[in-house]
């Protein structure tokens, strides 16, 4: 039985798809929604003694806690209950991570957050789940 589920956002029509798939299929299931901060490798992450002291860092905190509030809303709407939290590194492993350390059962998210030219740049995020969770991960592709 799935008694916990992991729905990782952002603001794409996929990530939206998961987190209506996850709250649908799975009614008893204890539902978070995660946003990770992606943070700059290199250059800019040299400069910095902390995650805080990146530039535009402020704004994706701003950003990601206006895109959870919506989260919450949404599933306020459907008499449904959501934890929400934001984490900052790689959303591929933070994702991941973030599952193993509090025992989720299942990961939903979407197909894909970014454009094309985006994903060969920097590969598929839910790609590095599918291969890296040691829990199932259902991915949810939004079709118009």
């Amino acid at each position: 039985m799935i008694e916990s589920i992991l729905v990782p956002v952002d603001e794409s029509p996929q990530s939206a798809a998961a987190f209506e798939y996850a709250l649908d299929e799975f009614p008893d299931a204890a539902i978070t929604a995660l946003h990770v901060i992606h943070l700059p490798e290199g250059y800019w992450a040299a400069f910095s003694d902390s995650d805080t002291g990146l530039p535009g860092y402020d704004n994706a905190t701003t950003q990601a806690r206006e895109l959870l509030d919506g989260i919450t809303e949404t599933a306020d709407e459907r008499d449904r209950e959501v934890d929400t939290t934001v984490e900052t590194g790689d959303a591929g492993r933070e994702i991941v991570d973030y599952a193993i350390e509090n025992d989720i059962d299942q990961i939903v998210m979407g197909s894909h957050g970014r454009d094309r030219a985006g994903r060969l740049l920097f590969g598929s995020v839910a790609e590095k789940v599918v291969r890296n969770a040691p829990m199932t991960v259902v991915v949810v592709h939004e079709t118009e």
